[in-house]
C-alpha cells in the first residue's frame, strides 16, 4: 500500500509539470459546460416550461452535475498506457514488483482529486455568477446510489480505457487514433456528456442503453436526479456492475494475449 501512495503522490504532483494541458482541460469543460447551460436555459426560458420530462431546475442540474461527473469519472492518465506499449517502455514495468494495472489505476485516481479540487472550484464560480435553479437531491437512497453508479462508472471507463490501449500489442501506429475515437467521438456522444439521453427517439435510446457508455455520465446524473428509482434504479446499477465484469475479464484476456506478442520495440 505504501509504494501505491508514493505512485499517488508523485502522479499528483506532475499533474502540475503539464500547466498547459491542464488549463487547457480544464478550459475546454468550463466552455463545454457554459455552451450547453446557455442552450438549454434557452430552450427552458418560458416559466413552466417541461420538455422530456425535465423542467428548467433539473435539466440545469444535470448541467451542473456534468462537471462533478465528468471530473470524477473522466479524468484519467490511463491513455497513456498506449504510449507505453508502442514504445517499449512497458517492460521496465513488468520488471518490478508492483502491479501494472494498480499502477494506473492509482494515477487515474490522483488526476481525479486534482480535477476534482478544480470542478469544484468552478461549480461554485459558475453557480454563483449565474444563479441557476438548481435540484439538491435529500433523499439518502438516492445518494448512496449516486455513489455506487459514481463507483461503477470509474471502474468501466477504466477498463475501456485500457482495453482501448491494448491495440498497440498488434498496432503500436494507431494508438492515439484509437483513443481519440472512442474517448472523444463516441463516449462523448453516447454517455449523456453533451445531452440527456432520454431525449432521442426511443430505439436509439435502447441502443445506446445496451452499451456501457451512458452509465459512464447519464446514468448517475439521472440517479441523481431521482428520475431513476425502483426496479429501474436496480436493474440499471445491475446492468452497469456488469459491463464492469464483462470489460474486467475482457480485460484479461486481452492482456494475456498481448503481453504473449508484445516485442518491446523501441527498446
Amino acid at each position: 500500500m505504501k509504494k501505491y501512495w508514493g505512485i499517488f503522490r508523485i502522479s499528483f504532483q506532475q499533474e502540475f509539470a503539464y500547466r498547459l494541458n491542464f488549463v487547457l482541460w480544464r478550459v475546454r469543460n468550463v466552455f463545454q459546460i457554459l455552451l450547453t447551460y446557455f442552450l438549454w436555459s434557452t430552450v427552458f426560458a418560458g416559466p413552466g416550461t417541461q420538455i422530456f420530462g425535465y423542467d428548467r431546475a433539473k435539466i440545469l442540474t444535470y448541467v451542473f452535475a456534468i462537471m462533478i461527473v465528468r471530473a470524477l469519472v473522466f479524468s484519467a492518465r490511463a491513455m497513456d498506457v498506449s504510449r507505453d506499449i508502442a514504445q517499449g517502455d512497458l517492460s521496465n514495468y513488468l520488471l518490478k514488483p508492483l502491479s501494472y494495472l494498480k499502477y494506473w489505476f492509482t494515477r487515474d485516481v490522483s488526476s481525479k482529486v486534482l480535477n476534482l479540487i478544480f470542478a469544484g472550484a468552478e461549480f461554485i464560480i459558475l453557480f454563483l455568477i449565474l444563479r441557476p435553479p438548481f435540484f439538491f437531491q435529500g433523499d439518502t437512497v438516492a445518494l448512496l446510489a449516486f455513489t455506487a453508479s459514481i463507483i461503477l462508472a470509474i471502474m468501466i471507463y477504466f477498463f475501456i480505457l485500457f482495453l482501448i490501449s491494448s491495440i498497440p500489442f498488434w498496432a503500436p501506429e494507431i494508438g492515439w487514433g484509437s483513443h481519440f475515437l472512442v474517448t472523444v467521438v463516441i463516449i462523448e456522444a453516447f454517455s449523456g456528456a453533451l445531452f440527456p439521453i432520454n431525449i432521442l427517439p426511443q430505439g436509439l435510446q435502447s441502443f445506446i442503453m445496451a452499451t456501457p457508455f451512458p452509465y459512464l455520465i447519464y446514468f448517475p446524473v439521472q440517479v441523481y436526479l431521482g428520475n431513476i428509482q425502483g426496479s429501474a434504479l436496480m436493474g440499471g446499477l445491475m446492468v452497469a456492475l456488469a459491463w464492469t465484469g464483462v470489460l474486467w475479464f475482457s480485460l484479461k484476456f486481452i492482456w494475456q494475449k498481448g503481453l504473449k506478442v508484445y516485442q518491446a520495440i523501441g527498446r
